[in-house]
């Protein structure tokens, strides 16, 4: 078992609720706590698998706390989760099977190329300048925003917002989507991190402490913010994105 002192365990649960809420509000979360749990010594794919733990833990707490809101998208989830959940098994298995190096040479790749898009222009696109996609565009999209999730989870929120406003669907809602569909991407890939013996359950406790209280705290923050707080936290998510892969921090 990893040990974790006590300053690592302050800060386990302090940057776990950062991450929680960002990403409940948005997306990225995990480009602090997996970075912490490498500098706190677990090698790459542990710290992948570790921080599932705390993102399952904080979904479940998120999906609670919007129902509990009066804002429910698990019908409105059912007919994405298909694709994506076939996808994020296909990530997790390859995420598994690769060294350490590699892993976090594909993590800080595929980080700069999701920068790209979301600093183009505006957080998200409009919906009255963009087409819809068709169904079978937004299930391959969601095919493949599964697998980079079920590989490397970091940033994945991101992603499926901007997949779900170009599938037509407001912030608010799209937002309350994207936890359901989150949930059920980590329902399916944490066992698979666990069976390869990749979770270390004690930083894995102490992170998911901060996740929960991150994501109740978020799950208010959308509610009465609206879309307004969601695009604040996107923004703020690409710059944080941005200054990670500059190497400020």
């Amino acid at each position: 078992m990893h040990a974790v002192s006590a300053l690592e365990t302050g800060l386990l649960i302090a940057v776990g609720l950062v991450a929680g809420v960002v990403n409940t509000l948005a997306g990225g979360g995990s480009l602090l706590t997996v970075p912490l749990l490498v500098i706190l010594g677990l090698p790459g794919t542990i710290a992948n698998g570790t921080n599932r733990v705390g993102v399952l833990v904080q979904c479940l707490v998120a999906c609670w706390r919007f129902d509990a809101e009066g804002i429910s998208e698990f019908r409105g989830a059912l007919q994405l989760l298909p694709p994506i959940v076939l996808g994020s098994i296909v990530g997790a298995t390859f995420a598994t099977q690769i060294p350490d190096l590699l892993f976090e040479r594909i993590f800080a790749g595929v980080m700069l190329i999701l920068l790209i898009p979301m600093l183009r222009g505006a957080p998200l696109p409009s919906r009255a300048r963009a087409r819809r996609w068709s169904p079978p565009t937004r299930n391959l999209v969601l095919f493949a925003v599964g697998i980079y999730g079920g590989a490397v989870q970091a940033g994945v929120g991101l992603l499926l917002l901007f997949a779900l406003n170009r599938a037509g669907y407001d912030l608010v809602r799209a937002n309350a989507i994207k936890i359901v569909v989150v949930t059920a991407l980590a329902l399916a890939t944490v066992p698979i991190f666990v069976l390869e013996r990749q979770v270390a359950w004690l930083p894995a406790a102490f992170v998911s402490i901060g996740f929960t209280i991150g994501a109740a705290l978020g799950t208010r923050i959308a509610v009465v913010g609206g879309e307004t707080a969601i695009r604040r936290a996107l923004a703020l998510a690409v710059v944080a994105l941005a200054g990670h892969l500059l190497g400020f921090y």
